[in-house]
C-alpha cells in the first residue's frame, strides 16, 4: 500500500469521505423498508458519521428472495468456476484502487488506528479474496474406489443461500474471510455487519457490482441482532449461517436454526487465550514483543488476544520488566495519527464494559486508567485464580498475569477456561513445546509466537470458543458446500442376463 500519510492528509481524506447509508439488496442500495435508520459514530470522537438503514425482518424476507432467485437460476451458482474467480480477481484490483479510502473508512467507524488498517487490515483483506479466488478452480473433486460396474463420484455443491454474520472488531478482514470462501463455492450471500461498523461492508459490496458479481449474489443489510441477525436465522428458505461473535450471541443461533428449517450454522465465538512462558524460553526480548502485540494490538479487542499470560516463577520479573517496556512503546491516541498504535474502543457501552475490569484494589503494573473511549494498555497481576479479569472474556486492552511453578500447572490453568480459540506457548525445549501443544485444548497454539496462521491455515476453537467449520484454509470452503454422492451403474443388461 506504500508509505504511511502523516495526520493532516489522513484528516483531510476523511473530511472528503461520502459514506454509503443504504442497505444493499438485489444488486442497488435502497433505503430499510420501514424507513429507519441507525446512528454510526466515530469512536474516538463520539461524532456522527452518518446515519444508516436500519432493516428490519421485512427487508430480511426481501433480500432471501433475491438471494434465492439469483442462486437458483444459476446467474452465480452455476458459473464456470474460471469466470467466477475472474471477478473475484477484479474486485480485488478495484479494492486496491480504493485501498486508502477503505483504510480510512475502517478508522472513523471502528475507532481501529490507521497504521492497523494501511498495514494489516485491508491488505490482508485483499489478500484474503484473492487466496480464495485462485483456489476456485483448484479443488478437485473425488471418484471413490467402486467395482468395475459403478463410478462413485463425490462432488461438492455449493450450499445455497448464506447468512454472513460479522462481529465489529474486524469488519474487512471478517468480511473477507466470510465472502471469499462463500462466494468461490458459488453460493449466494446475505451480510448482516455489526451494527457499529457498517461502513466497509456496503463499499465492498458496491465495488463487488463493479467487478462484475451478479446482481442479488451479494447482499448487505445493517441493523441490530434481533432485527437482522434473528430474522436471517429464523428464516426458512437461509441455508446456512456463519456466524462470528460473542459466544452469548452465538449460543442463539443452534436455537434458531433447531426451531427452524435446521439450517447449518458455524460458529466463531470468543477466547480467553493463554501465552505460557516457561523458565527455559530464549531471546525474552522478542518474547516479551510477541506478548504485547497479542494483548495489545487491537487495543485488546481480538478473539484470539493472549489476554492471560502464565508465567513460571523463574523467569517473571525478566520477562515483565521487558513487557512493560515494550508496551509504553505504544502510544495511544488520535487512530488516524499513524503515529499511534492504541485507537479508541468501538463503543461508548463497551468502553463501559471494558471500564468494569478496572476495579480498585488490583495490583496494577502498568496503565489502569480510560477516558472518553480510550483505555490505556494495562497489565494486571493477578493471585485469585477465579477473579472476574481472569475467567471472563474482557475483549479490551487488559493483559492478566499469573505464575506458576511448573510446566505441568502452567497446562493446567492454561485449560482451565470455558474456551479454546488459541493459545501460545514460549520455551526452547523442543519436546516441551511439542507435549504442550498437544495438551492444550485449543484450536490454534503458536509456538515461540503470537499468531493465528495464515491464510492457508484453518482457524477456529473448542468448547465455547465454537464450531461447525473452520475459517481460513482449504477448509473453509468445505464449510460453504454440501458433500453429495453421485453413484453411476455401468452393468451392461446382457452382463446381468449371463450372470
Amino acid at each position: 500500500m506504500g508509505n504511511l500519510l502523516t495526520h493532516e492528509e489522513y484528516v483531510a481524506i476523511a473530511a472528503k469521505l461520502e459514506f454509503p447509508t443504504q442497505a444493499f439488496i438485489g444488486g442497488s442500495f435502497r433505503p430499510a423498508i420501514s424507513g429507519n435508520t441507525l446512528e454510526t459514530t466515530n469512536p474516538a470522537t463520539g461524532k456522527v458519521l452518518a446515519k444508516v438503514a436500519s432493516c428490519g425482518p421485512e427487508d430480511v424476507a426481501f433480500a432471501v428472495q433475491k438471494a434465492r432467485d439469483a442462486f437458483e437460476d444459476g446467474r452465480w451458482s452455476r458459473l464456470h468456476p474460471s469466470a467466477r474467480k475472474e471477478a473475484l480477481v477484479r474486485l480485488t484490483k478495484l479494492m486496491k484502487r480504493n485501498a486508502r479510502e477503505l483504510a480510512v473508512l475502517e478508522s472513523l467507524d471502528s475507532g481501529k488506528t490507521i497504521y492497523d488498517c494501511e498495514n494489516v487490515d485491508v491488505p490482508e483483506t485483499i489478500h484474503c479474496l484473492a487466496w480464495h479466488a485462485e483456489l476456485i478452480d483448484k479443488i478437485y473433486d473425488q471418484v471413490a474406489p467402486a467395482s468395475d460396474n459403478h463410478i462413485a463420484m463425490v462432488v461438492r455443491e455449493p450450499v445455497g443461500v448464506v447468512g454472513l454474520v460479522l462481529p465489529w472488531n474486524f469488519p474487512l478482514l471478517m468480511l473477507a474471510w466470510k465472502i471469499g470462501p462463500a462466494l468461490a463455492a458459488g453460493n449466494s450471500i446475505i451480510v448482516k455487519p455489526a451494527k457499529e461498523t457498517t461502513l466497509t461492508a456496503l463499499r465492498v459490496a458496491e465495488l463487488a457490482m463493479e467487478a462484475g458479481i451478479p446482481s442479488g449474489v451479494f447482499n448487505v443489510l445493517p441493523g441490530g441482532g434481533s432485527e437482522v441477525g434473528e430474522p436471517l436465522g429464523r428464516h426458512m428458505d437461509v441455508d446456512m449461517v456463519s456466524f462470528t461473535g460473542s459466544t452469548e450471541t452465538g449460543r442463539r443461533f443452534p436455537r434458531y436454526s433447531a426451531e427452524s428449517n435446521l439450517k447449518e450454522v458455524t460458529l466463531e465465538m470468543g477466547g480467553k487465550n493463554p501465552a505460557i512462558v516457561l523458565d527455559d524460553a530464549e531471546n525474552i526480548d522478542r518474547v516479551a514483543a510477541h506478548i504485547v502485540k497479542g494483548a495489545f494490538w487491537n487495543m485488546g479487542q481480538n478473539c484470539s488476544a493472549s489476554s492471560r499470560l502464565i508465567v513460571q516463577r523463574g523467569i517473571k520479573d525478566e520477562l515483565l520488566k521487558r513487557v512493560i517496556a515494550h508496551a509504553r512503546e505504544w502510544p495511544m491516541g488520535d487512530p488516524l495519527n499513524p503515529e499511534n498504535r492504541v485507537g479508541a474502543l468501538v463503543s461508548k457501552s463497551h468502553f463501559e464494559k471494558v471500564c468494569s475490569y478496572l476495579e480498585k484494589g488490583q495490583k496494577v503494573l502498568l496503565g489502569g486508567k480510560a477516558k472518553g473511549g480510550f483505555v490505556e494498555p494495562t497489565i494486571l497481576d493477578v493471585s485469585d485464580r477465579d477473579a472476574k479479569v481472569v475467567r471472563e472474556e474482557i475483549f479490551g486492552p487488559i493483559l492478566t498475569v499469573l505464575t506458576v511453578e511448573s510446566f505441568d500447572e502452567a497446562i493446567t490453568l492454561a485449560n482451565d477456561t470455558e474456551y479454546g480459540l488459541c493459545a501460545s506457548i514460549y520455551t526452547s525445549n523442543a519436546k516441551r513445546a511439542i507435549r504442550g501443544a498437544r495438551a492444550i485444548r485449543a484450536g490454534t497454539v503458536t509456538v515461540n509466537s503470537f499468531g493465528e496462521g495464515d491464510i492457508s491455515t484453518p482457524f477456529g476453537g473448542f468448547k465455547s470458543s465454537g464450531f461447525g467449520g473452520r475459517d481460513n484454509g482449504i477448509q473453509a470452503h468445505d464449510q460453504y458446500t454440501r458433500i453429495k454422492t453421485i453413484w453411476l451403474d455401468l452393468t451392461d443388461d446382457a452382463d446381468e442376463a449371463v450372470a
